[in-house]
């Protein structure tokens, strides 16, 4: 089995967010216990598996995620590391569409060796902020909202950017939250400072304590802030110690995201879980 490490969301080594992508010769996945021993042995927020399906279906290629103890509907950085694997190391050119648990996603090349991500928008729901989120996150929140099924977090907004990159939760208490984990997020500071609105995500229910550029979050944040800010095309910067920036385009239920990926590593797995 190779592995190979990806800097998603990224267009330089050692930044973005790192995924393990391990395209299948075999045309069906491994067990699922085979799957998570292997993510739970590489340690990242998420490890791909990808295989090629018949022709003639709605896509050509299945594709699953699985974090260090668990599987998950949806990931934006290992979809687009998935993606750069198979075009840079496999020679897979044009659009690529994935079979998963969060339907057909496409990947599709964009200016400058970027790639653009095809998911479906999370669908916002306002509720009322609990005492124990506030607490979690040891900071006031101004508003929170579900994000459905797919992106399955609760998105909170605080009061501005520094509230963000400074914030130190209580990662055993938001791990007891309601949801998969929390995206935090405020407007950018700076209208000329190159983003449009800051995020970090923590998830230790599953896993990932903080992850360091969260595709999936940004279908969430991407109609947030395009209602807010008047445009359909924003740039979000996610704030962790690694740091990462997407470019988010909202096209109604479809929200595109945008961007780099480095491969850094390639391994073999040399024995069978």
């Amino acid at each position: 089995m190779l592995i190979r490490h990806v800097d998603a969301f990224s267009d330089r080594p050692f930044g973005g967010n790192p995924a393990a992508v391990v395209v299948l010769e075999e045309a069906a996945f491994p067990t699922e216990a085979v799957m998570l021993a292997v993510a739970a042995e590489l340690n990242l927020s998420e490890t791909a598996f990808v295989h090629a399906l018949p022709p003639g279906g709605d896509a050509e290629w299945a594709l699953r995620w699985f974090t260090p103890t668990t599987e998950v509907r949806m990931c934006g950085h290992a979809t687009l590391a998935a993606a750069h694997v198979l075009r840079t190391a496999e020679g897979v050119e044009g659009t690529l569409r994935f079979a998963t648990l969060s339907g057909v996603l496409s990947a599709l090349p964009a200016a400058g060796d970027a790639l653009t991500l095809d998911f479906p928008t999370a669908p916002l729901r306002e509720v009322a902020v609990g005492a124990g989120t506030a607490a979690a996150l040891g900071a006031p929140v101004v508003r929170a909202f579900e994000t459905g099924e797919d992106v399955g977090d609760l998105l909170v907004e605080l009061r501005d950017e520094a509230a963000v990159r400074g914030l130190e939760p209580d990662l055993q208490a938001v791990g007891r939250l309601p949801s998969r984990g929390v995206i935090v997020t405020a407007a950018a500071d700076r209208p000329d400072g190159g983003y449009d609105f800051v995020s970090r995500f923590f998830g230790p229910a599953v896993g990932v304590p903080e992850d360091p550029v969260t595709g999936s979050a940004h279908t969430a944040l991407a109609p947030l802030w395009s209602a807010r800010l008047g445009r359909s095309e924003l740039t979000g910067y996610q704030a962790s110690a690694r740091g990462g920036s997407v470019r988010t385009e909202l096209r109604g239920e479809r929200t595109l995201l945008t961007g780099h990926a480095v491969t850094v590593l390639e391994s073999r797995l040399l024995v069978t879980p």
